[in-house]
């Protein structure tokens, strides 16, 4: 009890060097010989100072306990009279060193507020949480709590790094429950991170490690990045990292709906599932050509394929079209359970394998009682070398007949997986080693439906590449954006933020550009990318969206190439909803 009330009249104690200064700026500002800015809003402080005084005054038990606070204030103001003395020095004047300072004057501050839910080490775990409840929905953070976070738990990757200490703080300010993955709980990585934070040891290379981090999480952002430039280090961070998250975040949500018995509204609907023998009856195989029958009979090299179930346990669909134009497909007419319609659902996903091949997804969609009404909707699909999930939004599927209305999922009855040798392009091979683009082999484990989604899942911190050394940046950017496709293959509802090159500045100082095309030119605060990924959690236009980011900036004449979405960040301007409305999904 006597550190939580040291540490809240220390919060709101002023100083001489690092002093709480209220403006009329809607923020208050710490200064250290300079103006520092940090996101609180000066209602909150206000509130904060007498909710908070209230609740450590009703706990100070004895006139003992208040000369001991009295010693604790003395020895706080002592130090802080000690640090003024200190000379100024090039350090104080440098962006970057006044960019570190604001984070551990922040941090410093943080700790004092998180230190009143946390009156002693010996306090038991149910008062401890009551309190915390208390100092969120009614002391100094209750105007920060948004709706639904004291329900949601947040993963945060890369919790140390310069984005993830600031994500960890806001969202702990806005009433989320914060788990933290880090490599190593040594001292420095704990001292980091404010007390409430569930630490959580594991690797993102590692799959084995991240199983019990993903227990009971609701939402991951993923700040982690790689140290180095060594090919090795970015693959597990920026590539299979992304990938292993994402499937142990799979694996626990369909464990989920496994005991709700398929009712949760994450759980996939089964279409398709590629087991025995008897799970390929009513598939099809047909082929054909685009051709006339005259110009198909001249070109004609032959086609052949079939789809067989092997000893290895595969379903597999393989062949080859040597004809010119031809092409084979693979078809069935759905069954879907009694009451479940396409239209519940946002898209398709399917587990395949293969030698990288690409093919056509075709739905056929029209009055079940007559075929004869049907339109043919398609998308082009791309596999990989191996075992992937291809994620196909049915937004993605565009009429045969450019005529033809939108694609409507509650029509759909037929499915069908065509090859065509055109628009093949080789995939990396051993040197020397000879592809024919006209033969195929696909491997197919599942087809299910991708429930409708209202928020994001998964946030991915990724980059633009500006600012990354030329020597390095293209191997940067091609783990990047393997990352980024692992992602948006996986089925989960994702958001991807590309920032500019960070910078360590105040957030909420300026405006901010949206844009999709790697065509932004300039930096972005760390905070400003904290709050986007924050603010993308509940926002539903976020949802399976990539865009890059950076500060405004007044493009070239004639190369006005955005529209811009200027903001000013309070608590009542959610500027993200008008930005991302206009940008597209699944991109």
């Amino acid at each position: 009890m006597r550190a939580a009330a040291a540490a809240a009249s220390a919060s709101v104690t002023p100083t001489t060097n690092a002093s709480v200064s209220l403006t009329n700026s809607n923020h208050f500002n710490f200064t250290s010989h300079r103006k520092i800015y940090t996101s609180l809003p000066i209602s909150t402080v206000k509130n904060s100072h007498k909710k908070s005084t209230l609740v450590v005054v009703r706990a100070i038990k004895d006139r003992k306990e208040m000369e001991t606070e009295t010693e604790n204030m003395k020895e706080y103001n002592k130090e802080s009279t000690t640090k003024q003395q200190q000379p100024l020095n090039l350090e104080d004047v440098n962006p970057v060193g006044l960019g570190r300072k604001s984070r551990q004057i922040f941090d410093e501050v943080w700790r004092k507020f998180s230190g009143l839910g946390q009156i002693s080490r010996t306090t038991r775990a149910d008062d401890k949480e009551a309190l915390d409840a208390l100092l969120i929905r009614e002391g100094p953070m209750c105007e920060f709590a948004i709706p639904g976070a004291q329900n949601t738990t947040v993963l945060v990757v890369g919790a140390t790094s310069r984005i993830g200490r600031i994500v960890v703080r806001k969202l702990m300010l806005r009433g989320y429950t914060v788990k933290a993955l880090v490599r190593k709980a040594d001292e420095e990585v704990v001292n980091m991170l404010p007390r409430s934070v569930e630490i959580m040891i594991g690797d993102v290379g590692d799959p084995s490690t991240l199983k019990t981090a993903v227990v009971g999480c609701n939402k991951i952002i993923y700040c982690a990045t790689a140290r180095s430039s060594i090919t090795g280090d970015l693959f597990r961070v920026d590539h299979q990292g992304v990938s292993n998250l994402t499937k142990a975040l799979q694996d626990y949500n369909n464990k989920l709906a496994q005991l709700r018995a398929g009712k949760s509204s994450k759980s996939k609907l089964l279409l398709a599932k590629f087991k025995s023998a008897d799970s390929l009856n009513g598939w099809e195989v047909r082929q054909g050509t685009y051709f006339q029958d005259a110009v198909a009979s001249k070109y004609d090299a032959g086609m052949d394929a079939k789809f067989e179930f092997t000893e290895a346990g595969d379903a597999v669909f393989s062949g080859y079209v040597f004809t010119r134009g031809g092409y084979v497909e693979l078809s069935k007419k759905l069954s879907l359970p009694l009451g479940y319609t396409l239209d519940r659902y946002e898209g398709l996903v399917l587990s395949v394998g293969g030698n990288g091949r690409s093919y056509v997804l075709i739905l056929e969609a029209g009055p079940s009682a007559d075929t004869t009404q049907s339109k043919l909707y398609f998308a082009r699909i791309s596999t990989k070398v191996g075992f992937c999930r291809v994620r196909v939004p049915f937004s993605a599927f565009r009429p045969v007949k450019p005529d033809d209305l939108p694609l409507d999922p509650f029509l759909v009855h037929t499915m069908t997986i065509r090859f065509e040798p055109r628009r093949q392009r080789p995939v990396e091979a051993p040197a020397g080693a000879k592809q024919d683009l006209r033969s195929f082999k696909l491997i197919l484990e599942y087809i299910k439906a991708l429930p409708t989604g209202q928020e994001t899942d998964f946030v991915l911190v990724s980059c633009t590449g500006l600012g990354v050394e030329p020597t390095r940046r293209e191997q940067v950017l091609k783990a990047k954006r393997a990352g980024e496709d692992s992602l948006r293959r996986s089925g989960l509802g994702y958001t991807i933020i590309r920032p500019g090159p960070l910078q360590e500045e105040p957030g909420g100082q300026r405006a901010l550009i949206f844009d999709q095309g790697n065509r932004i030119s300039q930096g972005i605060s760390c905070a400003d990318v904290a709050d986007i990924c924050v603010k993308a959690l509940h926002d539903s236009t976020a949802r399976n969206k990539s865009f890059d980011v950076c500060y405004e900036y007044v493009a070239e004449q004639g190369r006005e190439l955005y529209e811009l979405v200027a903001h000013l960040p309070d608590k009542a301007n959610n500027y993200l909803t008008p930005a991302l409305s206009v940008l597209e999904k699944n991109t």
